[in-house]
Order: C-alpha cells, then sequence, then structure tokens
C-alpha cells in the first residue's frame, strides 16, 4: 500500500499567505500549523525563512512544536537561502529544504539571463549544499509546465543523483491541460533512470481552474506528492485546492490511492482558515463553499428529497457540514416547499400544498429566497382561510 498512498504537502501558510491582505503574523501561522498537522497532512510548508526576520521566526516556532508531519522551508538555489532556512528548521523533528530554480526556456533567459547548463549546475549545487544539513531535500523545477521534457528530465535525473529525495514538477502558471500533465509525469517516470530514488510532485495554479484536474492526473501518472492549499488559496487564480483533492481521492476508490487526511475536519479547516486569512470563500467552492450542499432547482430538491445520492456525490458529514439545505427560490417545486413546511412543524394536504404554492410563487418573485419568516405568515394564511 505504501507506493499507493498520496501524500499531501500543505503550503497554505507559504504560497498562501503570497495573497494580497493573507499576511499571518507567527501566532497565527503556529495555530494553523497544529490544525493542519492534525488534519493529518504529512508536509507542512511553514515559509520562506530568508524573506523576513518573522517568516524566519515563524518557521522556526512550527518547527519546535510539529511532531509528526514534515515542516518545510522554502529557499532559493542560493547558499545564503538554504544556510538561513536550515537555521530556522533545526528544531524540527523532521525537517526538509525545499529548494530549486526554472527550468523552463521563458525563465532561464529572461528571468535568470541564464544557459540549461548553468542552472543545471546551480541546481545540482543546492541540493548538495541542503544534503549537507537535512536528509530530506525537496528540489523545484519551476515553470516546467512549460520546460523542454528532455530537459526536465536530464534535470531530474541530475538533482535526485546530487540527493533530492522529491522532485517537484510545478505547472507554475497552470497553462498545462490534464493529459498535458500527466504526458510530463509519464515521460519523468519512464525516462529518468534513478526515478525509483526520489517521488515527484504535483505543484499546480490555478490559473485555468484546472489544477486540480492536473494534480490527479498527475498522480494517475505516478507523482506521489500533491502540493495544495487550503481552500485553494494563492498567488493569482490561486493553487491547488487541498479539500478537492483529498475528496477526489477518495470518491474514486479505483485510482488505487489514499491520502491520510481525516475529510470530517475539512470544512472547519476551511473556515478556519478563511476567518484567520481574511480570505472568503466563494459560496460555489467546490466541497467547502456555503452552496456546496444546498438545493433550490426544484427538480433537484425533487429527486434529492427521494434519495440524497441523486445530486450528492459527498455527504456532508463526511467533511464536517452539519445537513444539507433545500434553499426555496421561485425555480423550486411543491415537494420543497412541503418539506421545509414539515420542518417547521405544519402538516398540511395536497390541496392545502397547492394554495401555498401559488402564494409562494408571487412571493419567491419578488425576493431570492424565501425565508422561514416568509413561510411562517403564509402558513398562516393558509390556516386562517380554512
Amino acid at each position: 500500500m505504501a507506493d499507493k498512498q498520496v501524500f499531501i504537502f500543505d503550503t497554505t501558510l507559504r504560497d498562501g499567505e503570497q495573497v494580497p491582505g493573507c499576511k499571518l503574523n507567527t501566532t497565527e501561522k503556529v495555530e494553523l500549523a497544529l490544525k493542519l498537522e492534525a488534519l493529518g497532512v504529512d508536509i507542512i510548508e511553514a515559509g520562506f525563512p530568508i524573506s523576513s526576520p518573522g517568516d524566519f521566526e515563524s518557521v522556526n516556532q512550527i518547527s519546535k512544536v510539529i511532531k509528526h508531519a514534515t515542516v518545510c522551508g522554502l529557499t532559493r538555489a542560493v547558499q545564503k537561502d538554504i544556510e538561513v532556512a536550515a537555521e530556522a528548521l533545526k528544531p524540527a523533528v523532521r525537517p526538509r529544504i525545499h529548494t530549486g530554480i526554472g527550468s523552463s526556456d521563458n525563465h532561464i533567459k529572461y528571468k535568470f539571463n541564464s544557459t540549461r547548463e548553468e542552472i543545471l549546475e546551480r541546481a545540482v549545487n543546492a541540493v548538495r549544499l541542503a544534503r549537507n544539513y537535512v536528509p530530506d531535500v525537496e528540489f523545484y523545477a519551476e515553470d516546467a509546465g512549460r520546460a523542454d521534457l528532455q530537459f526536465l528530465a536530464k534535470l531530474t535525473e541530475a538533482v535526485i543523483a546530487a540527493g533530492a529525495t522529491v522532485v517537484n514538477v510545478p505547472d507554475t502558471t497552470g497553462f498545462c491541460l490534464p493529459h498535458q500533465y500527466a504526458e510530463k509525469m509519464a515521460y519523468l517516470m519512464n525516462n529518468v533512470s534513478n526515478i525509483d530514488k526520489a517521488i515527484l510532485s504535483c505543484h499546480c495554479h490555478n490559473d485555468l481552474g484546472l489544477a486540480t484536474a492536473n494534480s490527479i492526473a498527475g498522480a494517475i501518472a505516478g507523482a506521489r506528492q500533491i502540493e495544495c492549499t487550503i481552500n485553494g488559496i494563492g498567488e493569482r487564480a490561486g493553487n491547488t485546492s487541498l479539500e478537492e483533492v483529498v475528496m477526489t481521492i477518495r470518491k474514486h476508490p479505483e485510482l488505487g490511492l489514499y491520502t491520510n487526511v481525516d475529510p470530517k475536519q475539512l470544512l472547519p479547516m476551511s473556515r478556519l482558515v478563511s476567518e484567520t486569512m481574511r480570505m472568503v470563500v466563494q459560496p460555489n467552492k467546490a466541497v467547502v463553499g456555503d452552496n456546496a450542499f444546498s438545493h433550490s432547482s426544484g427538480i433537484h430538491q425533487d429527486g434529492f428529497l427521494k434519495e440524497a445520492t441523486t445530486y450528492e456525490i459527498i455527504a456532508p458529514e463526511e467533511v464536517g457540514a452539519d445537513t444539507s439545505k433545500i434553499v426555496l427560490t421561485a425555480r423550486s417545486g411543491r415537494s420543497a416547499l412541503a418539506y421545509r413546511f414539515k420542518n417547521l412543524g405544519y402538516s398540511f394536504d395536497r390541496n392545502q400544498v397547492d394554495e401555498l404554492y401559488e402564494r409562494f410563487l408571487a412571493l419567491a418573485d419578488s425576493k431570492k429566497e424565501v425565508e422561514d419568516a416568509d413561510l411562517n405568515v403564509l402558513a398562516k394564511q393558509v390556516i386562517v382561510t380554512a
């Protein structure tokens, strides 16, 4: 079973915190890190230690309190970065240095003004240096989504030979289609001679809305780590959503994959991150959005009330939600209306429900949602008439 586990690498505290307005202090980071460990994530990327004294302190304090998960610090392929990260991670039970450099010709030319040969040399030197400090080194080949495959394979083989235990294949710009990202992973699995000595990791951004699909495609093709954030927060359009990845794997046992994340903690964790980082979760967000278990269409409501699985592939309690909701709008039907009245303690016959429904539609056309208070008014009108 070991080779079927997908390790969950959470970067909410590093990549997620890069969102404008989401800056966390050390106390907040430590609190969230402890909750992430309780959630069951395998690796917590705690920060970018050289970026500021505050981030160094956060990584250092998190390293002191996390007992089971790996604590990871990000660096560039720069000696000072790696030395500072190693110092911040000293108290960690399971420290990891995450170092890397651009791998696409676009980044090599425009970001580094360099050559493939120089990039290869810098990558190898960075991994070797990091291995002097910790036994667990992850290398990221930034913008691998647009990198030349043969060069990416050569780079991957070189950093594994230098001591990398994990190789991160980021779709940094969210450019890839799922089949393209899977093909990259498969190519590395089949063309890197020492691939058995490292884990391939997915780090997909959501610029085209494909981050989760790409990450799952990567795992199917052989990757065994997925890098993600709570609520999918992150730079620009965000990162791969942890809750989406976990529930996709859980709902598709035919993949033969599993994670150690406790799904019942997903919604509470989502809300904690939203509140702490002051980042609202869109209502239609998969798995944890306010509308994820709400039904307002009459056709859907009728089917759901007969059998929940007609329209819900996830039961709300699976992810820590209280219950599904029947929301009454002008698109709702009689069965939903009768259901809501019954929940309020009313018992109406078919003729009364028909009369109520006509009154309900007139009201529903004038407002977005009909609430319990509105239903009580309608009920009293019918009772008085009777």
